[in-house]
């Protein structure tokens, strides 16, 4: 019930002759998504847009000035029920890579997304997952740099992938 406000920067850059997108991966913790993978994000302040306040948890995340996104538009809001958070992702980007610096505190490590790889028709698996570090359940994923990738953020990604298909078969 009333669920918290949140939002996620789906960060496009160009990196050798591929479009990548930075992923951080939690500290583990108990709690609903310690040691997970994700977006960079979270919850929204009073008065901020889904936009500001995903620019501003980039920003505190992984060091990205908010001043050199361009912001393409937002997915489909999505309900996280663990947390209690509807998500909007945010779509942009920059036009070189930039230099991530994770906070210590909120991201164990920046991880590397290839939006090519996420496109192909067989990038989208499927395994059982411990969630909570306690519930298993067979779950579709994403396999990016070393990491799973499941949960709301595989889907948002899975989102901004049918777009990209769509536009491919165009």
């Amino acid at each position: 019930s009333n669920p918290k406000p949140g939002s996620v920067l789906i960060l496009l850059y160009p990196e050798a002759d591929s479009i990548c997108f930075p992923l951080i991966k939690r500290p583990a913790y108990v709690g609903a998504h310690g040691g997970q993978v994700s977006l960079p994000g979270g919850k929204a302040e009073p008065e901020e847009t889904a936009v500001q306040t995903a620019l501003r948890e980039a920003y505190e995340e992984v060091g990205v000035s908010p001043s050199t996104v361009h912001v393409l538009g937002v997915l489909s809001d999505f309900f996280v029920v663990p947390s209690n958070f509807l998500v909007t992702p945010v779509v942009g980007f920059v036009d070189e890579k930039p230099l991530f610096v994770a906070d210590p505190i909120e991201v164990a490590h920046v991880l590397t997304g290839n939006l090519w790889e996420i496109v192909r028709p067989d990038a989208v698996k499927e395994k059982e997952i411990l969630a909570a570090g306690r519930y298993r359940m067979w779950a579709p994923h994403f396999d990016v740099d070393g990491e799973v990738v499941w949960g709301a953020t595989a889907m948002m990604l899975n989102e901004l992938r049918g777009i990209l298909q769509e536009y491919q078969q165009m």
